[in-house]
């Protein structure tokens, strides 16, 4: 579903991402673990054109995508969750999800108010309520609903988990495993080892924007020092 080939990017003159290469099929989740500023959020932005490559191959659905503009990677059925959410504060949840509505397409799950409720419930009561009037948690999960409504064959996840509660970590746990079971080929980017465990079906590892390790999960789990050189604090 989503291809990225010796992938080369560039914050100015500074050389962020060093020949990044990752896959991810339909219904399967990957992780993209790194410390922070290891080169995993620029990836992400990269793979949706905002962050323009200076080398390499993005392919989505088997088609080219590293040269288009980030609208058009959309309406191709590649959705993206920001990091920093944004959500439009003044707009309440329902509307905020108007926002993300896009016509169904072939090869997604195609998702409504309803259904994306039932995904996340702790939006169900609030549905008239502002985006700013809500908590951390649950305008991490507004911003992913919103990109649901895109009706995508793709997410883009940038640290789902970054500073949420135990407990909204565990529902948001719940709810990629849930976009798994829809068919949703989803790539998240992360820093928390355990919730990416708890998801993730492969998992590669970043670090200073070149991948150093590309395998299960269940191979990053039992090599210790792998983890310990690439992924402590």
């Amino acid at each position: 579903m989503l291809e990225v080939r010796d992938l080369h990017a560039f914050y100015g003159r500074a050389h962020i991402l060093h020949g990044v290469s990752l896959e991810a099929r339909a219904g399967e989740v990957v992780a993209l673990l790194g410390r922070n500023g290891a080169g995993k959020s620029t990836a992400m932005k990269a793979i949706m054109g905002l962050v323009p490559p200076a080398h390499g191959e993005v392919s989505f659905a088997g088609q080219r995508i590293d040269r288009l503009p980030p609208y058009r990677i959309a309406r191709l059925g590649l959705g993206y969750v920001p990091e920093e959410r944004r959500i439009f504060t003044e707009l309440t949840v329902v509307e905020n999800l108007e926002v993300g509505r896009q016509p169904a397409r072939d090869g997604a799950p195609t998702w409504t108010e309803d259904k994306l409720f039932a995904l996340f419930p702790n939006l169900a009561g609030m549905r008239e309520r502002p985006g700013g009037r809500m908590s951390g948690g649950e305008q991490q999960m507004l911003t992913i609903a919103r990109t649901l409504m895109g009706n995508p064959r793709c997410v883009l996840l940038d640290e789902p988990s970054e500073g949420l509660a135990p407990i909204i970590v565990e529902q948001m746990a719940n709810s990629i495993r849930a976009l798994k079971g829809e068919g949703l080929c989803v790539l998240l980017s992360e820093q928390n080892l355990h919730f990416s465990q708890a998801v993730a079906d492969r998992a590669y590892i970043i670090e200073k924007g070149q991948i150093r390790f590309g395998g299960s999960m269940a191979e990053l789990t039992a090599d210790a020092s792998l983890r310990e050189q690439y992924l402590s604090v």
